[in-house]
């Protein structure tokens, strides 16, 4: 089992990593963006015995070329990637099924009896991943208290009304949901329903809800689960069903926000919110 130091330094080694993305992303488009330095604790980390991963991650930092730019990003890209799906089976679930459509995943620590508090807090990204786990969030813009839109692509409702706006749905049915979330707004070739890898798919979206305990209640968006906790979201796609808003309906950053498909996992210890979002 890791211990507190070792995530500690593989959480930093997540963040040095995104942030040098980002950056190789920016020199990419012209920009004079600096490149982030690695922080002196986690080579001293790494000297001190560390864990298998934080050697292997660091040790392909060192490989990694800065030129030229397209290489750079390209490299970093996929340096931070398989970092994250080494990480945990978790990790790796998401990335296969989430990894190219615009969605936001992410969970944090249930604190409250009223859940939709700790969906909220989520939504608005005040809550770290209680396990340090992978977050895929789709407008990865820097967040803060400061900002005007914290919680953008969401405009979520009060917290207390967050319940109002969902409903229940059978576990089945919650896989499905996530299942299809693999597909594309609008511009999907082929549904999930019909690719020769439904079944694993499927799997990887059951390990996803499987980490908020076999007492796990899961909830919806979706308009249909308001008089069947089991609708058809596999024969249906992903654009077949009518939701409650929660995106917000401002143009921001280049995009329209036309569609979503959202489930809320609650379960004793977390919360997790797993959401579809149409944009272009």
């Amino acid at each position: 089992m890791a211990t507190d130091d070792d995530r500690s330094a593989l959480d930093l080694l997540d963040a040095h990593l995104e942030r040098l993305w980002y950056a190789a992303q920016a020199r990419a488009r012209g920009q004079e963006e600096p490149l982030p330095t690695v922080p002196e604790s986690l080579a001293g980390s790494a000297a001190d015995g560390g864990s298998e991963l934080l050697r292997w991650g660091l040790a392909g930092l060192a490989r990694l070329r800065r030129e030229p730019a397209d290489g750079f990003v390209r490299g970093a890209g996929d340096l931070v990637m398989e970092f994250r799906r080494r990480r945990s089976p978790w990790n790796a679930a998401a990335l296969r099924l989430f990894e190219d459509p615009h969605v936001f995943v992410a969970t944090g620590p249930r604190r409250h009896e009223d859940w939709g508090r700790d969906v909220f807090a989520l939504m608005h990204r005040q809550v770290p991943d209680p396990r340090g786990w992978l977050r895929i969030d789709a407008d990865p813009g820097d967040h803060g208290a400061g900002l005007v839109r914290p919680a953008h692509p969401f405009a979520p409702p009060p917290a207390a009304e967050v319940v109002h706006r969902v409903h229940r749905l059978e576990p089945d049915a919650a896989v499905a949901a996530l299942t299809v979330m693999a597909e594309e707004w609008m511009t999907e070739p082929r549904p999930v329903r019909d690719r020769p890898d439904l079944d694993a798919l499927t799997a990887d979206a059951r390990t996803l809800l499987a980490r908020y305990g076999p007492e796990a209640r899961f909830w919806t968006n979706a308009v249909a689960a308001a008089s069947d906790p089991a609708p058809d979201f596999l024969a249906t796609g992903l654009g077949g069903h009518a939701a409650h808003p929660f995106l917000s309906v401002e143009y921001f950053k280049g995009l329209d926000l036309f569609d979503e498909l959202g489930v809320i996992a609650v379960g004793a210890d977390e919360v997790g919110v797993f959401w579809s979002i149409g944009a272009f």
